[in-house]
Order: C-alpha cells, then sequence, then structure tokens
C-alpha cells in the first residue's frame, strides 16, 4: 500500500471545530494523515491563498472547508487549487446554516466546491475518502467494509422490526 495523501481540515473559526471535529474523527478512523487549521476567507485571505496554493505539493489530496454565515472559505481555497475541495456549511444563529449553504454551494462555473449537508462533517470526511481511496486500495478496501457493515446493520433493523409488527 503506498502513502496516502493527507487531508486538510480548515474552518472559518474556532468555533466551528465542535461541527469539524466529526469528520477529523472520521478521517482518523479510516487511518487518512489529517491536518486541521483555523483559516478566515476574510481575516486571513492571504495565508488562506498560499495554503490552498502550496496544498497539493505539501501532499495533500484533499481539503475539507468549514464555515458558517457568508461562508467563503470553501470557495477562497477551491479558487486557488485543482484539489478537490468538499464545503461543510455550518448552521449559525442566522438563518439556521441557509446562508453558509447557499454561499457554498452557489459557486461559479470552473470553480466547483462539492458540498455536504448544513453541518455534515461526516459526509465530508467519507467523500474525502472516497476521494482519497482512488489511488489507496487499501483505503478502498476500508470503505467498502464500513458500507457492508452498514448493510448488515440495517438488515438486522429491518428484520426486528418486520418480527415486532408481525406480532401486532
Amino acid at each position: 500500500m503506498k502513502d496516502c495523501k493527507k487531508a486538510a481540515v480548515i474552518m472559518g473559526s474556532d468555533s466551528d471545530f465542535p461541527v469539524v471535529s466529526a469528520a477529523v474523527k472520521k478521517l482518523k478512523s479510516y487511518g487518512i494523515p489529517t491536518e486541521t487549521r483555523v483559516m478566515s476567507a476574510h481575516r486571513t485571505p492571504r495565508e488562506t491563498a498560499e495554503f490552498a496554493a502550496s496544498a497539493a505539493a505539501s501532499g495533500f489530496g484533499v481539503i475539507i472547508a468549514a464555515a458558517g454565515k457568508a461562508a467563503h472559505l470553501a470557495g477562497a481555497i477551491a479558487a486557488n487549487t485543482t484539489l478537490p475541495v468538499i464545503g461543510i456549511p455550518v448552521k449559525s444563529s442566522t438563518l439556521d446554516g441557509l446562508d453558509a449553504l447557499l454561499a457554498t454551494v452557489q459557486m461559479p462555473s470552473g470553480i466547483p466546491v462539492a458540498t455536504v449537508a448544513i453541518n455534515g462533517a461526516e459526509n465530508a470526511a467519507i467523500l474525502a475518502a472516497q476521494i482519497l481511496a482512488l489511488g489507496d486500495s487499501g483505503l478502498a478496501g476500508r470503505l467498502k467494509a464500513e458500507r457492508q457493515e452498514m448493510a448488515a446493520k440495517t438488515a438486522a433493523k429491518d428484520k426486528a422490526v418486520r418480527d415486532e409488527a408481525a406480532k401486532l
């Protein structure tokens, strides 16, 4: 198995950490080297652009970017790299995260950002793992095993519900 590329998990504010921690945990559960940072499209635009521009050369294969409210972080990163960028719109006190969702998903043609659900950090990590698994058969196997485990759990729940319903 070759070395797995790293995943970056970038958040616009440290207040986003409770949301993105689910992504960090999930990535680590797959054995994906992960770097977690606070960067802002508005407060540290130069540093954010420099990080994105050098990410591929630094061994990253995918970047997850989480932000609330104006949520320009994922787009600012995507504008400065050709690596896949996955946006996590973070729910805030303003508009329950709808503003962040729209800011993340409405990217101009040519600068795509894959976007997961509001606060969808675990799915962002799974999508990042799927992207990295294109070049890592060991990671692909771990993802396949996880899917099979989910299917088995669902089948067991289905049987339990059918059995319980038959008793009614």
